[in-house]
């Protein structure tokens, strides 16, 4: 889109050609009164108290486009009698509960009420029941909500559950002489307004949904609130702690909101999590998992000398990337220091899995994030289970089906209802465990540039193809021409008399006939319909922006480093740009940041998982021999799947040892662990920047401001750009997959109170109605690897027979079970 200039009260501003007015006017700090839109959605027109006039013309300014020189005025004599109008009907039967709301001190109608100074009411109509209405993790009250319908936008547009809609409120209408006397928008909002509540789309009494919470973040009023949160405290008591999610690999932005535990505890409690969902969605993880810190109250000096002994007798530490940059950087200089071994599996596969896609792309990153893929149409996700790897890519999926109106493709051996149900046009196709190499092989096919890719691999593209001759019947339209017996009048006789006539009609034949089409192998091998190349087609037009999005199922796949390659091709030869999911919190920057090994010695000293002797900040439950301070506990930098290194702040204090004391015990020398964020390595793409000089915020206009964007260092390139044939290797027998349900990511979670999901063994509806397991069996489940014992947990969220075991619970140890790669084959038996 091109940009233009347009004048909205005396000012010209610059804007993008077909941008709505009102985003526009924010991002020019211009005000604009408005409650039913959400800048990432699609405009409501509930509220319509955004009207403005527009080349004198009066518009809602939400969904009124802008044009070239178009002059815009934002409030008139008439526009204000709207608003106040529509301000005055918003109060009607408000309840005035104000000093108890869990929203006072930010409610939106408290904030326009007070702006349009209204101070009388003449408007009235007869209430309804509106009782509360428990909806799980989240509480309904219909009596306080103004139906502006953010709630149900955000669960389409931004998340894609689509859990939400307006139902029938039961209430009697408007008095008939308000049409006439009332604003025409005015009343129009009202009479909608009157008739509708907030309900389920599945018509049930629970809310069943992936439980992110947005609803409520969203709300203007305190019509939906987090149950957990429901009379614990006023707005204004809170202090927010700007951080950064430390859950997975999305980096979202979030603030803390802490005060004291209670009169006679003065101790910090975090009350809820918030974030700036005009800018960024926050899963139900990042919303409601935030208690997970490590509560030590004192150093441990005894521990802390078993500590130091231990370091000096290990020849390995073993860590998880559920650490910040500056604690990856400590583990990294204590290796050399030490002449250790420095493990981490997952972040070394991805480490080794970027290596051999640099070797194509001839850069060290990626080069796509996901801000781009939600402004893409075309969206493509291969080897990662999206719902549940990082919320916040299926998000920007969602986004670029139904803001953008794309379309996609879902390569998964896991079939997804929550995929399958976002939008008609995206195309989920369930292949066969180990087949990713067949998936990207097709894509480069469909969408690679044949005449630039290298000709070995565009023969071996070729060999896919042959052609075969199907018979097809169409439908044709035939004359046919037939005698019919009519009644004429014999003009001698006069009299009526029979006679034959030639009638001519059109009719339907089906035609068979034999055409020659091309035969692709690959889509046989995917298991791809009969009509996957006439869907794609219908799905490719007018589609000009093209994202990929490639997951964890990948790095750790026995042909990985061909997965890699093949990426590097697609992104080079295509017009796809890419984004890769790492696996954890932070296995990007520790990826970038360490020398990793491969194997482990014979004593290790395990940060966040089991060793010979452990560091922990998982504490009470967790083996540990010395705390450690959790991610809500410090100060650091974390970088996400957006290659952005985003800034962390403790919520929570921490008063026992820090790795930086450890490290500072061998001579390294640091007053606190954020000493070391300037010392980050340039040649992996870091910036030599203090953390207090970091920033965290948006602009109005959505601009990120928050961190730093790595540098996308260029790597040399030998020219080699040879790929293997795909490996035809299938697992047989049952299938497990290693996965967590969504809103789990790993034992922090875990930890935390309103994260209640039960860990266990997890099996589709769909397979435990036609086998003999039920729901609460102990099964044992044993592969060539390993075996455990855990209970069923029946799940919704997933169809199909594959199995899946979660990470998220130390105590059950999923990943015994698992070679490198996240399927294999078990067999299931009771207990």
């Amino acid at each position: 889109m091109s940009k233009i200039t347009i004048n909205i009260d005396g000012k010209d501003i610059e804007t993008q050609e077909g941008e709505y007015i009102l985003n526009a006017a924010r991002a020019n700090d211009i005000y604009i009164p408005a409650i039913c839109y959400l800048t990432r959605c699609s405009p409501t027109l509930a509220c319509r108290i955004c009207l403005v006039e527009a080349d004198g013309k009066q518009v809602y300014s939400c969904n009124a486009k802008s044009k070239d020189g178009m002059q815009v005025t934002t409030s008139t004599q008439n526009i204000e009698k709207e608003r106040r109008a529509i301000m005055e009907v918003y109060d009607v039967n408000h309840p005035l509960q104000c000093g108890v709301c869990d929203q006072s001190g930010e409610c939106e109608l408290q904030n326009y009420t007070l702006d349009l100074a209204i101070d009388s009411q003449n408007y009235a109509v007869p209430d309804v029941n509106r009782e509360d209405i428990d909806w799980g993790h989240l509480h309904y009250n219909p009596g306080l909500c103004i139906v502006c319908e953010r709630c149900v936008t955000a669960c389409k547009d931004m998340i894609g559950d689509n859990s939400l809609k307006t139902i029938p409120r039961g209430a009697e209408a408007l008095d008939p002489d308000y049409k006439a006397s009332m604003p025409k928008d005015a009343y129009a909002m009202w009479n909608k307004l009157n008739k509708s509540v907030i309900g389920l789309t599945s018509g049930e009494e629970m809310l069943d949904c992936t439980s992110c919470g947005e609803c409520a973040a969203v709300c203007p009023v305190g019509a939906l609130v987090d149950t957990h949160f429901i009379y614990k405290t006023n707005a204004w008591e809170l202090t927010q702690i700007p951080a950064t999610c430390g859950h997975c690999s999305a980096g979202c932005q979030i603030s803390y909101d802490v005060k004291h535990t209670s009169i006679s505890d003065t101790s910090e409690k975090i009350y809820r999590v918030m974030n700036e969902w005009s800018y960024v969605s926050l899963c139900g993880a990042g919303r409601y998992g935030f208690d997970y810190q490590n509560e030590v109250q004192s150093k441990d000096e005894v521990a802390f000398a078993n500590a130091i002994a231990a370091f000096k007798k290990a020849d390995t530490i073993e860590f998880t990337s559920t650490i910040t940059n500056e604690e990856a950087l400590i583990l990294q200089k204590l290796k050399i220091e030490l002449g250790l071994k420095l493990v981490n599996t997952e972040a070394k596969a991805f480490q080794t899995f970027l290596n051999d896609y640099s070797e194509i792309s001839g850069t060290k990153l990626y080069g796509n994030n996901l801000q781009n893929t939600h402004n893409s149409n075309f969206v493509i996700s291969v080897g990662t289970a999206i719902k549940s790897d990082n919320p916040n890519a299926r998000y920007s999926l969602n986004n670029s089906m139904t803001v953008n109106k794309g379309a996609g493709l879902y390569f998964h051996p896991v079939k997804d209802p929550i995929i399958e149900n976002l939008a008609k046009s995206i195309i989920t196709i369930q292949h066969a465990p180990l087949q990713e190499e067949a998936a990207l092989y097709l894509i480069l096919d469909l969408f690679g540039d044949k005449e630039k890719l290298p000709s070995d691999v565009v023969e071996y593209l070729a060999s896919f193809h042959s052609e075969k001759t199907i018979t097809v019947t169409e439908t044709i339209k035939e004359k046919v021409i037939e005698m019919v017996k009519e009644m004429k009048v014999n003009e001698e006789t006069g009299e009526e008399e029979e006679i034959e006539v030639e009638k001519s009609k059109i009719v339907p034949k089906k035609v068979s006939k034999e055409v020659v089409v091309d035969d692709n192998a690959l889509l046989s091998i995917l298991g791809v319909a009969d009509n996957f190349m006439e869907a794609l087609e219908k799905n490719l037009k007018k589609k000009d922006t093209f994202a990929l999005i490639a997951g964890p199922d990948l790095y750790t796949h026995p042909n990985s480093k061909n997965l890699a390659r093949l990426l590097g091709l697609i992104e080079k030869y295509s017009e796809f740009e890419i984004t890769m999911i790492p696996t954890l919190t932070n296995s990007l920057g520790v990826a970038l940041i360490c020398e990793l090994d491969d194997e482990k010695g014979s004593f290790t000293v395990g940060y966040n998982t089991n060793g010979d002797f452990t560091l922990s900040a998982l504490g009470n439950g967790s083996e540990c021999d010395l705390d450690m301070p959790a991610i809500n506990q410090q100060e650091g930098t974390l970088t996400s799947i957006n290659k952005r290194v985003n800034p962390t702040n403790a919520a929570i204090g921490y008063k026992g040892y820090e790795l930086n004391d450890i490290a500072n015990a061998f001579g390294l020398k640091a007053k606190n662990t954020i000493d070391y964020t300037v010392q980050l390595p340039l040649e992996s793409g870091f910036e030599a920047k203090n953390f207090d000089d970091l920033p965290n915020h948006y602009d109005n206009d959505g601009s990120e401001h928050r961190g730093y964007v790595l540098n996308n260092i260029s790597v040399n390139v030998n020219g080699d750009e040879s790929v293997d044939k795909f490996d035809d290797t299938i697992l047989s027998g049952t299938l497990i997959y290693l996965a967590n349900p969504v809103r789990q990511f790993s034992d922090f979670t875990n930890k935390t109170t309103n994260l209640d999901e039960i860990s266990g063994v997890y099996m589709s509806e769909e397979f435990l109605s036609k086998s003999d397991f039920n729901e609460g069996d102990s099964v044992r489940v044993k592969s060539q690897n390993g075996e455990l014992v855990a209970n069923i947990v029946s799940d919704n969220k997933i169809l199909g027979d594959i199995i899946l075991l979660p990470t998220f619970d130390f105590k059950i140890n999923s990943e015994a079970l698992f070679s490198s790669y996240r399927f294999t084959t078990a067999s299931i038996q009771k207990v």
